[in-house]
């Protein structure tokens, strides 16, 4: 009568506690990555300048292996150099 009684968690709360701290950690890592995105967003025009020349390198990959004629490969040349 006087004994101690155990009055813990039970099953149901356990596993809701273990969803509430999985929960926890992705809004924590998801906010954590939409930051650096955000921070790092402001190098777009390193990365389109990249993003060019490496267009330009595989276009020129291309024309070497005969897969394009000289002709497509002047107007799409013109094409990636009036992007960038």
């Amino acid at each position: 009568m006087y004994g101690w009684h155990y009055q813990g968690m039970g099953g149901g709360s356990w596993a809701l506690m273990i969803i509430g701290m999985l929960v926890f950690w992705a809004i924590l890592v998801i906010g954590l990555v939409a930051l650096i995105r955000h921070n790092s967003s402001g190098h777009d025009s390193v990365a389109s300048s990249n993003a060019s020349s490496s267009a330009i390198s595989i276009l020129k990959e291309r024309f070497a292996r005969g897969e394009i004629n000289e002709e497509d490969y002047t107007h799409r040349l013109a094409i990636l150099k009036d992007q960038s």
